[in-house]
């Protein structure tokens, strides 16, 4: 039996801005979804959809899962973050390897911007 890792769903209220967020800052297109739901990607893509799922209850507590995403210039990075929506937590972390910076999307789903050096 083969397994695959074939997405990550978020749960958010408003679908279209959170999936329009992350279609921006990942560059990934909206592929073909379910009513009410958006897809970003395809199901045959080498990279796993991100697929947003409308719920009516907001964000409650840390998430305990989360996306890593790794850039070039984590200040642009931040900067982009920003322009689209998103916050900075204002928790920052330096290694020896890089820095570690906790964002969040408009509906404040935690995730990481990642720099290595």
């Amino acid at each position: 039996m083969a397994n695959r890792w074939s997405g990550v769903t978020i749960d958010c209220i408003d679908v279209k801005r959170v999936a329009s967020f992350w279609s921006a800052l990942l560059d990934r297109p909206e592929g073909p979804s379910e009513p009410g739901w958006i897809y970003l990607g395809h199901r045959d893509d080498p990279l796993p959809r991100l697929v947003f799922q409308p719920v009516r209850e907001p964000k409650r507590g840390k998430v305990r899962l989360h996306l890593d995403i790794e850039v070039d210039d984590i200040d642009a990075a931040i900067a982009q973050v920003e322009s689209l929506g998103g916050h900075a937590t204002g928790e920052r972390h330096e290694y020896d390897e890089g820095v570690v910076v906790v964002m969040t999307d408009p509906e404040n789903h935690e995730f990481c911007l990642v720099q290595i050096y």
